[in-house]
């Protein structure tokens, strides 16, 4: 990719795997043919991280800001001047702390233009929970500070998207959560970004019902008929190619997903749950409807093997490679729009 873009890397939990799976991809020299990455963290935490992958060729280039960052390297701005005490695999407030500030600085550069995307490593939402930090997840927080009035979760892979229509709230919320005009909303965002960020003309996307076999005509509930029938009607009324409702469970047994563009789920669990059984190396976390391009891995701090040079990168850097792709796109069709094609009526004369 000419002008190669600016990508921050936020680094999550120091107590998880993000600095693992981090160290791993720029270990690949390879990478550094497609993007500028830029490290949101500190040099001494990053050290000791990689210190435990027993990478020792990977340096880093510490800046003082996005601006000073240098190509073929792997630009890291320490975030912090205080030493830090790592515990791999525990829970501690200061993993939330640190990885509240690692997000905020490359968000605040993400704003101003000083980078062009964002690769967010795991966070674990309770211990980053503070006055600055009061959002159930990545999601929602980058949603508010880009001011954007709807966001999607989109997880993407090769062969499955999949946004829902509610994120992270209590699952007894979740049927006074949907209504039809949110429906409406997210079918709306995941047909632009289908279109846009991925580039697919006439995208197909099914919606998922809400309650078991899709509520039998009504005898198990009432959402499909009431809400979410109505939401996919209007839907298609505005050129979104909508089908459904669909019962989950025989719409994934049967492979019916590879027929379609996009899943709709109606709430967390119903999506991601088979998306992380088909796709769970490769799959990625999207967040749709923003106006920067932010991505991650689609699992989470993995405590459990945290510090012992057990984590796959996978997903981290498919992560990576979306963001790029889904950059690419944008500035394509930024420019498409810039210079569009003369428009001339054609005669009827034939001489």
């Amino acid at each position: 990719m000419s002008d190669k873009p600016k990508i921050g890397i936020s680094i999550g939990d120091v107590n998880g795997i993000g600095l693992e799976i981090i160290i791993k991809t720029l270990a690949d020299a390879k990478i550094y043919d497609y993007c500028t990455p830029i490290i949101y963290g500190h040099t001494k935490v990053a050290s000791f991280h990689r210190r435990a992958t027993q990478i020792s060729e990977l340096n880093f280039n510490v800046i003082g800001d996005a601006s000073q960052a240098i190509a073929k390297r792997a630009n890291m701005i320490n975030c912090w001047e205080e030493d830090v005490r790592i515990e791999p695999g525990t829970v501690t407030a200061d993993g939330g702390k640190y990885a509240y500030l690692s997000l905020q600085r490359a968000t605040d550069d993400l704003l101003s233009g000083m980078i062009e995307g964002l690769v967010t490593a795991p966070i674990n939402k309770d211990n980053i929970q503070s006055e600055d930090f009061n959002f159930p997840g990545h999601t929602e927080y980058l949603q508010s500070r880009d001011n954007a009035d709807e966001s999607l979760m989109f997880l993407v892979s090769e062969t499955l998207r999949v946004g829902v229509v509610t994120g992270h709230i209590p699952v007894s919320k979740i049927s006074e959560s949907i209504t039809t005009e949110k429906i409406i909303a997210k079918l709306k965002l995941m047909h632009s970004s289908l279109r846009d960020d991925f580039w697919i003309r006439k995208p197909k996307i099914a919606v998922l019902g809400l309650n078991p076999h899709a509520s039998d005509n009504g005898l198990i509930g009432s959402e499909e008929k009431d809400v979410i029938i109505p939401a996919i009607e209007e839907a298609r009324a505005h050129d979104v190619l909508a089908f459904g409702p669909y019962s989950a469970d025989g719409f994934f047994a049967n492979g019916t997903y590879l027929q379609f563009d996009a899943v709709l789920a109606m709430y967390h669990d119903q999506g991601l749950i088979p998306f992380k059984q088909i796709a769970f190396e490769t799959g990625v976390n999207y967040t749709a409807g923003l106006s920067f391009v932010r991505t991650s891995p689609d699992h989470g701090t993995a405590y459990d093997i945290a510090g012992k040079n057990m984590a796959s990168e996978i997903s981290f850097r498919e992560a990576l490679f979306t963001a790029l792709h889904i950059i690419k796109h944008r500035r394509e069709t930024a420019e498409l729009n810039e210079n569009p094609l003369l428009f001339s009526k054609l005669s009827r004369d034939r001489d």
